[in-house]
């Protein structure tokens, strides 16, 4: 009945995808990140499932998480109850899809293993820095994801590989593969020189006086960099969040176009708080995300717009997050290493 699954490319995605796929026997699967559904890029039709993506024109069954896509169905006047699969608010758009075909057919039971450990990844749901830190097998293979291979293609066939591994073996041997063990011990080598690019590109804005968010700012560099933005708290472990601003590239040429990715620290987790970064994309119109981290885009046509709207809307992101109620937020001010 259905021809293909179109799946978020991470590990959500992954996981989201390798349960449609055990639960309904379709193998073709395609990747694609939200701007990919926005501007319908790809044609999908009601023959196929789409999962951790916004709502595209149309297709058979929709799965997702993310309060600012049922947001979207709400001004789109689309009731998400005459969409045929699921959605709504949860750590991951696994937990979704997992509970749904749950409730239909039988699933092997190993593959809950996996869901656990993307609403722990998705959600950045860790008790602690030490807690991240340990090695996990969802986050042996989310960490090995991120190494890029040569071309799209090969990136593709190295997720689609994952996704349907974790159909037919549990997510321990799943990461405990060869081609697994060697990109995460590949990943291991090259953290030391994302640690590097942070330290020298981060720093806090003029207006953050208690040095709530790091500002990591790649801009400056010609060439893509894959980073964990999250490594930041390993060098500023008191800050609140993390803010990484970078151009995107198009066929590896730099554009002027920005993105904006937002998440908040560990450190929250253990104190009341009114922060939201999904709900600061939102407001800004730029993006989507969930309270703990969200990302936005920004289109430019020009390098001069583009610095004055680096400017602009870094500066809104920081207002909109001082007034966001808090309740008994710490200013954690104790060991913050000074601006760089």
């Amino acid at each position: 009945m259905y021809e293909k699954i179109i799946t978020h490319s991470d590990f959500d995605g992954i996981v989201s995808g390798a349960i449609c796929s055990v639960a309904l026997g379709v193998r073709k699967i395609y990747f694609a990140g939200p701007s990919t559904i926005t501007k319908s890029l790809i044609p999908i039709s009601e023959n196929d499932i789409v999962c951790d993506l916004p709502y595209p024109l149309c297709c058979g069954l929709w799965f997702d998480h993310h309060e600012g896509n049922l947001q979207e169905l709400h001004h789109r006047k689309i009731d998400p109850a005459t969409i045929r699969g699921r959605a709504g608010v949860s750590k991951s758009c696994a937990r979704i899809v997992f509970e749904y075909f749950s409730e239909r057919t039988s699933l092997p039971e190993f593959i809950e293993d996996a869901v656990k450990e993307a609403d722990i990844i998705d959600s950045f749901g860790y008790s602690s820095i030490e807690d991240w830190r340990k090695e996990s097998p969802g986050k042996i293979i989310d960490n090995s994801l991120n190494i890029k291979e040569s071309s799209r293609h090969a990136m593709d066939s190295y997720m689609r590989a994952i996704l349907f591994l974790l159909t037919e073996r549990s997510i321990e041997e799943v990461a405990n593969t060869p081609k697994v063990r060697e990109r995460f011990e590949k990943y291991k080598r090259e953290e030391e020189g994302m640690l590097r690019i942070i330290k020298e590109s981060s720093t806090f804005m003029p207006t953050d006086q208690d040095c709530e968010i790091v500002l990591l700012d790649l801009t400056k560099y010609s060439r893509r960099h894959s980073l964990i933005k999250n490594l930041a708290y390993l060098i500023y472990p008191d800050a609140l969040a993390v803010l990484q601003i970078s151009n995107l590239f198009e066929r590896n040429t730099k554009k002027n176009d920005l993105s904006f990715s937002m998440s908040l620290s560990i450190a929250l987790k253990s104190t009341a708080h009114g922060k939201d970064v999904g709900e600061i994309m939102r407001t800004l119109n730029i993006g989507d995300g969930h309270k703990g981290a969200g990302a936005g885009i920004v289109h430019s046509k020009s390098k001069q717009e583009m610095l004055e709207k680096k400017a602009l809307i870094t500066e809104k992101i920081f207002r909109l997050w001082k007034n966001q109620l808090d309740q008994g937020v710490p200013l954690i001010q104790t060991n913050t290493p000074p601006r760089i």
